[in-house]
């Protein structure tokens, strides 16, 4: 489950990268859902283990919750919600 949130996390990043270019700002549209996704199964990862290391997880937390930001952040800007 840790691997699967880091994996998320590294993938929404990657989404967000490609919605920065211009004319792929639509593409926001897909990562920032793919993005919550990963972040809810990064917290249920970080929340299951107990006296393991968690290094993983809260990887993939810090890494989809950003890209989620910054996608939503990019997407106001451009004009895509409004």
């Amino acid at each position: 489950m840790k691997t699967i949130s880091l994996v998320m996390g590294i993938l929404s990043i990657l989404g967000m990268f490609l919605g920065f270019i211009p004319c792929l700002g639509a593409f926001n549209w897909i990562n920032i859902p793919f993005a919550g996704i990963g972040l809810i199964i990064s917290i249920v990862a970080y929340v299951q283990e107990d006296n393991l290391p968690k290094g993983n997880a809260l990887a993939g937390i810090v890494m989809c919750a950003s890209a989620a930001f910054f996608g939503f952040i990019r997407l106001f800007i451009g004009g895509g919600i409004f």
